[in-house]
């Protein structure tokens, strides 16, 4: 096999779906977010203006929302799926609608879900579909399963058509034959969510992974929970599927831990966190025959090593069971550069109404100031890239 290197930095591949116009508005809008204070202050700001009946709709939709969603509804993402598409990445439709709490929105957001696993069926542009667990439960009913409380009669039946919903989801992926991950959230209710995604496998991943669980490794004992879930897949004959990211709560984590008094769950360090998400990858490579991987990362070196477990365990870069994953609007000069060099890549792409997916769009905005130079270096890949294109032009 043989073994091949990419270039990260090569900007000509990594934004050769961006127009002119499209990389001067990235390298504003990355420039602002390198404000940390602006940052900080725009929710407030939003909301504010939202409150006050300001026209900032318009102004979001072409920025922020432009630069990390594919539109309000699924029709509106066609465009991107199909540009993704013809360089060979692939659309992971995220319905980002999150933090309601009515039976009736639970409904509707499960109804949404089974659409885009309907729209990804037989259609090689979207190999994955993708939910949050809280998109169609309550958040403090999964906290109080976490916790391992009783249930009143009430609240039980209410978990009943939680378990319907989600049921509904994975029949519909399985018989779609649609990848569907589940993904990860608060340290709080994740074992409520780990149980749930165990239930999924045992039942629809008998001939192949479907159901994927997410782990995040910027949690402690994560590495552990991986193994054991592995090991739990074999011992019960199923396929495992699983998405690896660092994680995305982690202030919150540690503030609770601090407020309630109890040991913060997140790693002490970056290194330890790097350290555990990488060993993450070499163990599901080895146990390549029962499990299916995405690795959900941002980092270079990350992707470098994964690329160096393949070719040592001659997979080809192609291998299914093998996908790299980033967000759409972000690290392009991965995406596009594994794709160029044959890997299996599917980018994150979010959508819903503007003003409902306003706090995923403020959690890419702070991760992009926190994620140490992030912002800065999505700002250097624009530059070198508009630098490229101006003296191609002379």
């Amino acid at each position: 096999m043989i073994h091949t290197s990419i270039d990260f930095s090569n900007t000509q591949i990594a934004f050769q779906t961006k127009s002119n116009k499209e990389l001067r508005n990235s390298y504003m809008l990355f420039k602002a977010i390198g404000y940390n204070w602006l940052v900080q202050a725009g929710p407030k700001m939003v909301d504010l203006a939202f409150s006050m009946g300001l026209p900032i709709k318009g102004l979001i939709k072409k920025t922020v929302f432009h630069q990390f969603c594919g539109g309000e509804n699924i029709q509106d993402c066609e465009k991107n799926i199909q540009l993704m598409h013809r360089f060979h990445v692939g659309t992971i439709l995220d319905y980002s609608v999150e933090g309601e709490e009515h039976e009736d929105v639970f409904e509707t957001t499960a109804q949404e879900i089974i659409q885009t696993i309907l729209k990804a069926e037989s259609n090689p542009a979207i190999p994955f579909s993708v939910f949050k667990v809280t998109g169609v439960a309550r958040f403090e009913l999964l906290a109080k399963l976490n916790a391992k409380e009783a249930l009143s009669e009430q609240e039980q039946k209410e978990y009943n058509q939680v378990k319907h919903r989600i049921n509904m989801i994975c029949e519909t992926a399985h018989k779609c034959q649609v990848r569907l991950f589940i993904d990860a959230e608060e340290s709080w209710i994740q074992d409520a969510i780990d149980e749930i995604a165990t239930e999924m496998m045992l039942k629809y991943n008998k001939e192949r992974a479907i159901i994927y669980n997410t782990i995040q490794f910027y949690r402690q004992e994560r590495l552990a929970f991986l193994k054991n879930s592995i090991e739990h897949a074999q011992r019960h004959n199923y396929f495992y599927g699983v998405k690896l990211v660092r994680g995305a709560y982690m202030e919150k984590e540690a503030l609770r831990a601090k407020d309630l008094n109890y040991k913060n769950p997140i790693q002490p360090n970056k290194a330890a966190s790097d350290l555990d998400y990488n060993a993450g990858l070499a163990y599901c490579i080895e146990h390549i025959d029962s499990v299916s991987l995405c690795a959900g990362t941002h980092n270079e070196e990350s992707c470098k090593y994964l690329i160096t477990l393949m070719q040592n365990a001659s997979l080809n870069p192609n291998d299914q069971r093998v996908f790299f994953s980033q967000l759409f609007g972000m690290s392009d000069n991965l995406s596009y550069n594994l794709a160029n060099a044959g890997y299996c890549v599917a980018k994150y792409l979010p959508y819903g109404p503007v003003k409902a997916v306003l706090p995923y769009l403020f959690r890419r905005a702070q991760e992009n100031t926190s994620v140490q130079g992030q912002a800065g270096r999505e700002l250097s890949l624009v530059q070198k890239e508009l630098r490229r294109r101006n003296a191609s032009k002379n």
